[in-house]
């Protein structure tokens, strides 16, 4: 009998025990839930305690952020390499960044007329390379920026009608004055006196002239037609390598006499 009791002891051991583990475990699954909403109820009255100075509300928002969402920097998805960076730039500073473009391509173009012409003892002319520069800089690239913009403005459209209104008025009035400033521009800096730089004008004006107009038309053609507003310039400077080469050469001829 004693066995027996004993044994019944026992068995009723485990359902004993088993009752208080049921419970911690309960506990255990409500307490994350408990511990939420008592975080979310004190991020609440903070947040209403705070209404009166207008940070207590911002305070409590930013407590509830993780440090992954602060460590995640915002940037746009896919602008990276350096056509996204010169387009930001482009967009930050339009018209330094048209100016140091239109410089540094006329100065290759330069370096290149320089190295295609340059007889065998010869040797590159550096100040020519920064005569070029800074024509780039100062006068073609704020030109192009006031060109492409005014010209857009007048003329919004991209049908074909539009795009040969904009190439005339490009061969009719941008190109004959820019060419004409970058000629003397060059001349003056090489010493010539007025009557020097009328001269060149009249030798090297008119074929300049004609040769841009198996040029210009066709670059012209794609880059109203197809290319916007902000990338105008851009284009056109990229067209201007392959003229400047020519350019550069015809400015750098001796000068015309002035009889």
């Amino acid at each position: 009998m004693a066995t027996s009791s004993v044994l019944k002891q026992l068995r009723r051991r485990p359902t004993t025990l088993s009752a208080p583990l049921a419970d911690l475990a309960a506990v255990s699954l409500e307490y994350p839930s408990l511990a939420a909403r008592s975080q979310r109820r004190r991020a609440y009255a903070s947040s209403r305690n705070g209404t009166g100075n207008g940070g207590g509300a911002r305070s409590s928002i930013s407590s509830l952020e993780t440090p992954l969402s602060r460590s995640v920097p915002l940037s746009r998805p896919g602008k990276n390499g350096f056509l996204a960076w010169y387009l930001g730039a482009l967009e930050a500073r339009p018209v330094v960044t048209k100016c140091v473009t239109s410089s540094l391509i006329y100065a290759a173009a330069d370096l290149t007329s320089q190295m295609i012409t340059l007889p065998p003892s010869g040797s590159l002319d550096p100040v020519r390379t920064l005569r070029m520069a800074a024509y780039g800089l100062i006068i073609l690239g704020p030109s192009q920026h006031m060109w492409f913009n005014s010209v857009s403005r007048v003329l919004p459209k991209r049908d074909m009608v539009t795009t040969l209104k904009k190439i005339l008025m490009g061969q009719a009035l941008y190109g004959p004055c820019i060419t004409t400033v970058f000629f003397s521009y060059n001349a003056a800096l090489q010493g010539e006196t007025f009557g020097d730089i009328v001269g060149r004008l009249k030798r090297d004006l008119l074929p300049t002239f004609r040769n841009g107009v198996f040029f210009w038309p066709i670059c012209d053609l794609f880059t109203f037609k197809f290319v916007p507003v902000h990338l105008q310039p851009l284009v056109n400077s990229s067209c201007s390598y392959v003229w400047t080469i020519y350019l550069t050469y015809m400015a750098s001829l001796k000068k015309a006499s002035s009889d």
